[in-house]
């Protein structure tokens, strides 16, 4: 609990005082924020706003977690570690990016293929270590079958097509993960404070997560006998929900300087970043499926863009909505950003309640 407390409180701290340094620095680098041509035009006001923001709430992050772990004498887990690989590991790709459009002045950062060929070595590496180490317990952080609120037993790849096989399939669908939710995060993006605020929300749902799968965990000797039967069998929980706070109290930091006027945008290298902590924490907690719920926003958004995509090209150029992602629709209607950015925040707050929710009901009618 004290790390917890300790790395939520420290990277809250370094980003809430630290994130204006950095954006000054970004500005005397002439790393500013480009606005392509086909966005609304009240987005014109924002050219020039310093971009890559990521990098301060991912470091802040980092930081908050290894001295939360200091304070109280405690080593870091490996999936801790795992979380921060995905969240550095994606932010990276997403900075490269970044860098490639402010230092050119134009939208031709990374290509597409080649975010998705930098997000799947990631997603690669991870996936190996996840499935391949084995804690004191002998339990691999990252299992075998894919999961909704624990692991599906009827959907163990290995079981299903042997261990070669199987293995390969999971890391494929890993990848596939991984991917889908880094760029669903990253479509969200669009507006002051909508993707920070949204993945507070989603993100810190795994605090609330790791903290009662810690209560329940099968080798917690605590464990009431009478409900032994509903435990969760994973590797180390509540370092899940560490990780998680650090995250969090990260991010909001930031969107205090995040929020309309924004006076730094967290850029790829952020919203990249984000997707692939959110991601490894939904692999890692066996909460897989269970992610369309906790990150509803983003399904949302992301589900407008690929309707609005196949409609353009089917019907030769007519759209269903003014514009996507499906928060520009809203400000093609006249909407004030902040109105739309702050009702965003709402409908994510109910997807992760019902999130949450689907967990703790999952848990109530368990049986063996």
């Amino acid at each position: 609990m004290i790390a917890l407390l300790v790395a939520g409180g420290v990277s809250m701290f370094f980003s809430l005082f630290l994130t204006p340094v950095f954006a000054n620095a970004f500005r005397r680098m002439n790393l500013g924020q480009f606005v392509r041509a086909d966005t609304p035009t009240t987005h014109v006001v924002k050219r020039g706003t310093p971009s890559m923001g990521g990098v301060v709430f991912i470091i802040a992050a980092v930081i908050g977690y290894f001295v939360g772990k200091l304070l109280s004498q405690e080593a870091p887990s490996v999936s801790a570690l795992l979380v921060i690989f995905m969240m550095v590991g994606l932010g990276g790709v997403g900075f490269i990016d970044d860098y490639m459009k402010v230092s050119r002045q134009n939208s031709l950062g990374l290509s597409g293929p080649g975010k998705i060929i930098g997000t799947i070595i990631v997603s690669i590496a991870f996936s190996l270590i996840a499935l391949l180490y084995t804690d004191e317990n002998g339990v691999s952080p990252a299992s075998t079958a894919i999961s909704f609120a624990r692991d599906l037993s009827f959907l163990d790849l290995t079981a299903i097509f042997g261990a070669g096989v199987g293995i390969v399939l999971v890391i494929i669908w890993i990848s596939f993960l991984t991917t889908a939710v880094s760029n669903a995060v990253n479509l969200t993006d669009g507006l002051d404070g909508l993707a920070a605020g949204s993945s507070i929300f989603a993100i810190g749902s795994y605090v609330i997560i790791g903290f009662w799968q810690q209560n329940q965990w099968c080798q917690n000797p605590a464990l009431d006998p009478d409900v032994a039967y509903k435990c969760y069998d994973m590797s180390s929980p509540l370092e899940l929900a560490v990780i998680a706070a650090a995250i969090v109290g990260a991010l909001i930091g930031f969107l205090w300087w995040n929020t309309s006027p924004a006076q730094i945008m967290m850029g790829d290298t952020g919203s990249f970043g984000l997707g692939g902590a959110l991601a490894a924490l939904a692999i890692l907690s066996r909460t897989e499926l269970l992610l369309v719920f906790i990150g509803g926003l983003f399904v949302v958004v992301t589900s407008q863009v690929i309707i609005q995509r196949i409609y353009f090209k089917a019907t030769k150029g007519r759209r269903i909505w003014k514009a996507s992602p499906l928060h520009h629709h809203f400000e093609m209607q006249g909407w004030a950003e902040v109105t739309i950015v702050v009702r965003f925040w709402l409908i994510a707050g109910l997807f992760v309640a019902s999130g949450v929710f689907l967990f703790y009901i999952e848990w109530l009618t368990h049986t063996p």
